[in-house]
């Protein structure tokens, strides 16, 4: 019995277990392999292009203006580091359980523990925000078609609100129980019903739908670009970032809320057909295709209006009503109901399969690793997901929710990219498909990046950790300190031991995308970690699969 807190897993070991079904943890079925590169791809562009596009992107343009075309650039390159990594791990290590799995084998089980952990905030916390948002959505559209017809086809307020956000007139106009106003978001709990009952049925009933979904969203967006062009005007570009670098940065935390998804292909490992060549495929191509639409729709933007009248909750529809364009309007309504259902789809489909990796490992209670005998789909955690995201939903008004997500997705990512640095090497076969992380010697270059970047920052540098503010303001560079840190070790580590340079620049790139977060969502952040390793102590240390050994 193994007492150590950094117990590991092979990889020969997961993939055996994979081979064999693993019939006492699954419930005696197997999961389908039906998933190709062009369904990967879908359902990363169904993960990535959502919440994002319809609505953070409006403040991240009104702090940045044209400049935050830029942002989105930056952003990708992060996220393509760790594609890049997530890709070497999941041709390594092709099961369901996307960073979880991959820490465990480098890391060891706290570590996996710590990060699956992470993994349930990113994707019941986003998918609460993404419901949310669906419900906005979805009113608007309904109120267009009433209006369209004469009849008032909305939800009353009260049915389409939150108790933070009511308004007086709202608590006085909403229905009295025991004196007690009933406030609730009901089409954001039907919304979630739905979908969970989509992704309890079959992955290949979710593939079909988020298929369809991503081909009809990609059109609309592709129609609001073309015409968009038509209505730009060049001078609204003009000054290209009005509130300089650090204005463009604010948006950092909306435009990364943008990219979360592409790792979400990651956990449907088992229903691929061949993951090892899959997979990494299926990850890359998303993001590129997810980047051009994005710099593309970010300069139709600023260009249609100027960048100081974007900070609405619906900025695409809000720029094609400003220039005379009510159809227009109407269409992206459409286009952005459809946009947050296949984010939330493709986000209920992944966090029960995190659960039944965690299960399987004895971290979590076995009912979580049980496979419905007639859809092959981990039917418990999936409702079990349903009502973890439906019920908060009903009533919560989740104001750093974006924060908190992507706070929780790059710690995710930092592990997998360092995770890629413990990995031992393998032997070339060129008669593999196997994807392979490319080598860059990273002895050199990544000193030169660091003290490039000290160079370009050394004005904002004193700022940071000057105590001028008093505890109010140092807390806030508390990140920041302890990224500088850790950018000083690995570049010795670069240079001692000739680091290989994707994995580096991934991790410190994500962290630092992680200093531009606010210091009360760390604050959450750690408060969520403790209980999750409460949870572990208690349970999953005793009766973990590697204890038992």
């Amino acid at each position: 019995m193994s007492k150590s807190l950094f117990r590991k897993k092979s990889i020969v070991s997961i993939l055996k277990d994979s081979q064999d079904g693993l019939s006492d943890a699954h419930g005696g079925g197997e999961l389908n392999k039906v998933l190709r590169v062009r369904d990967l791809t879908a359902l990363g562009i169904a993960a990535v292009i959502g919440a994002g596009i319809f609505s953070t992107i409006g403040e991240a343009s009104y702090h940045g203006g044209p400049g935050v075309s830029l942002l989105f650039v930056i952003t990708a390159i992060t996220c393509g580091f760790s594609a890049l990594c997530y890709a070497e791990f999941a041709s390594r290590v092709p099961v369901s359980g996307s960073a979880y799995t991959y820490s465990y084998v480098t890391f060891g089980e706290l570590a996996a523990w710590v990060i699956g952990w992470a993994l349930i905030l990113e994707y019941a916390i986003g998918n609460i925000a993404v419901a949310i948002s669906w419900s906005g959505y979805f009113n608007n559209l309904l109120a267009g078609i009433g209006n369209a017809i004469g009849v008032n086809l909305s939800f009353p307020g009260w049915l389409t609100s939150n108790y933070d956000s009511a308004s007086p007139e709202l608590y006085a106009a909403a229905p009295h129980i025991a004196g007690i106003p009933i406030i609730l978001n009901l089409p954001a709990f039907i919304i979630v019903v739905l979908v969970t009952y989509l992704a309890y049925v079959g992955i290949r009933e979710s593939k079909k739908s988020a298929n369809f979904m991503v081909g009809l969203k990609i059109l609309v967006i592709l129609f609001v670009i073309v015409v968009g062009a038509f209505y730009v005007n060049v001078d609204n570009w003009s000054p290209f970032m009005p509130n300089g670098f650090s204005g463009v940065l604010k948006g950092v935390s909306a435009v990364f809320f943008a990219y979360i998804g592409f790792d979400a292909i990651s956990t449907t490992a088992e229903e691929c057909s061949n993951p090892q060549r899959d997979l990494p495929k299926g990850m890359i191509y998303s993001l590129i295709i997810c980047t051009v639409l994005y710099v593309l729709i970010a300069f139709v933007l600023t260009g249609m209006v100027s960048y100081s009248q974007l900070k609405v909750d619906d900025p695409l529809a809000f720029v094609f009503n400003a220039v005379n364009l009510p159809k227009v309007s109407f269409l992206i309504s459409v286009s952005a109901v459809i946009a947050t259902t296949s984010v939330l789809l493709v986000f209920q489909i992944g966090q029960p399969r995190i659960w039944m990796s965690m299960s399987r490992d004895g971290l979590l209670p076995r009912k979580f690793s049980t496979i419905h005998p007639r859809f092959k789909t981990p039917s418990f955690a999936t409702i079990v997901t349903g009502f973890l995201v439906g019920i908060p939903a009903l009533f919560l008004n989740l104001t750093i929710v974006t924060d908190l997500t992507s706070i929780g997705t790059l710690f995710a990512f930092i592990l997998v990219c360092g995770g890629v640095l413990l990995l031992p090497p393998q032997e070339k076969n060129p008669h593999s498909k196997r994807f392979r992380l490319p080598y860059i010697n990273g002895q050199f270059i990544v000193p030169v990046i660091v003290i490039l970047f000290a160079y370009l920052f050394r004005n904002e540098l004193p700022q940071r950790f000057s105590f001028a503010g008093g505890w109010e303001v140092w807390k806030h560079n508390i990140p920041f300190f302890f990224f500088v840190v850790a950018a000083l070790i690995f570049t010795i580590l670069s240079f001692v031991k000739k680091l290989s340079l994707i994995p580096v620049l991934g991790l410190l790139s994500c962290f630092y995308l992680m200093t531009e977060i606010g210091f009360r969502n760390w604050v959450v952040f750690f408060i969520w970690l403790l209980i999750g390793l409460t949870i572990y102590f208690c349970y999953g240390y005793r009766r973990s699969k590697l204890a038992q050994a």
